[in-house]
């Protein structure tokens, strides 16, 4: 995907290169300022220290004190102001607030001294120039400093730029922090919702078979005959070890609650749906969702309850992402019976696959999405030992795929 400028410039100056870089371009254009227009020595010095120490602004940023100090000490020397120092002074100034080397009002006053410094420097070698130079405190003598108040004002709108940068960067990375942290938690939630729904179905799975061995246990005990008295007792002991079992599992799961939609009594009552409901799932779905074909390959097994209720939910929530997604994209559903008994599940679709607002897959190459939906078929194929993914389909569209092993070969 290609990017801005703006996004290209950005990086640019994150590059571990651009101080150097930049500090050099200086410290070169001010050479050519002083072969061009000569200055005495501690301007010589000043100019080349405070172009020069740029290049380490960045890697130790209290350097910029220096940048800042050369160049008035430069500034001071020669009554010519130097396009490098004006350069340095405001990019130091920049660096010393970006980085906080001191407290932003320290830094400004410390930038305002410097500049009544200078100055009264000034002042003095004007008077020794024969400039009509006024008396300090005599009528006239505030406009000598009309330097110092330019200076200062400089270096204080250097000085809050970079302190505003640096404030804008925190709050960004404050809210990246915040919104990584709100999306963890609600994928945690999605987890747990998606776990309470999955213990729900098992419960209701679990206590069918153990409430239907407490039954055959008990019924044999008066349909069987010529059992011998320890064998009733067996059948007794089996029965009731049934039902405290199913005490237990009550105990343990009463604390799952129904969720709001589905208090009712049919809720309660209506058997959990298996494989054999895929062909009703898909028809609804191209009823209201666009196009879409089942296909099935292998020889139709009865799986465990769990495996048929989890590859029946994968496949439900996989048409449900495909309708909010690809609206109106053909899909396909693809069952096969493994001979190796294991049940491969197939949902793809034609749309435009991972782009901006579609639940982003987690394929073994690509970063875990923050999809609700794809949390709960994950919990699901975890469930029954198998695995899922999802993402971009090899020609186009997305592809959720789940292959869930059901038993030894």
């Amino acid at each position: 995907m290609s990017t801005s400028p703006q996004q290209r410039l950005r990086d640019w100056i994150a590059a571990p290169a651009y101080p150097w870089i930049t500090g050099g371009a200086v410290t070169v254009g001010a050479v050519v300022e002083l072969i061009a227009v000569p200055g005495g020595v501690t301007t010589t010095v000043g100019v080349l220290v405070s172009a020069a120490s740029l290049m380490w602004r960045r890697s130790f940023p209290p350097v910029a004190m220096l940048t800042v100090a050369a160049g008035l000490i430069a500034f001071a020397g020669d009554v010519n102001l130097y396009v490098s120092i004006m350069v340095s002074g405001l990019t130091g100034c920049y660096s010393l607030g970006r980085n906080r080397v001191l407290h932003p009002a320290l830094t400004v006053a410390g930038g305002a001294l410097g500049a009544v410094c200078v100055n009264l420097v000034h002042i003095n070698t004007w008077s020794r120039m024969d400039l009509p130079v006024p008396a300090l405190w005599e009528k006239g003598s505030l406009s000598l400093f009309a330097e110092s108040f330019l200076l200062t004002v400089v270096v204080f709108g250097a000085v809050m730029m970079g302190d505003a940068v640096r404030s804008r960067e925190e709050t960004r990375t404050e809210r990246s922090l915040a919104q990584a942290k709100l999306i963890a938690m609600e994928r945690q939630q999605a987890a747990e919702a998606e776990r309470a729904a999955i213990a729900r179905e098992l419960h209701d799975i679990v206590s069918h078979s153990v409430s239907m061995i407490a039954v055959q246990a008990e019924s044999a005990t008066y349909t069987t005959p010529g059992l011998t008295p320890e064998a009733r007792d067996g059948f007794q002991q089996i029965a009731g070890t049934a039902r405290s079992s199913m005490a237990e599992l009550r105990r343990l799961l009463g604390v799952l609650r129904t969720p709001p939609g589905d208090t009712g009594p049919a809720a309660l009552t209506a058997p959990q749906p298996t494989l054999d409901h895929l062909a009703e799932l898909v028809e609804q779905h191209r009823a209201v969702g666009g196009p879409a074909e089942l296909r099935v390959t292998g020889e139709r097994v009865a799986l465990p309850a769990a495996w048929e209720l989890s590859a029946y939910r994968i496949a439900q929530e996989a048409l449900t992402n495909a309708r909010k997604h690809a609206p109106g994209a053909r899909t396909v559903v693809e069952v096969d019976y493994g001979a190796g008994r294991l049940l491969t599940l197939r949902v793809r679709d034609d749309g435009p696959g991972t782009g901006p607002g579609s639940d982003p897959g987690s394929g073994p190459d690509s970063v875990p999405g923050t999809g609700h939906g794809l949390t709960g078929m994950r919990e699901r194929a975890a469930l029954v030992g198998g695995r899922l993914t999802a993402g971009a389909g090899p020609d186009g569209g997305f592809l959720v795929e789940a292959e869930l092993p059901w038993g030894s070969g």
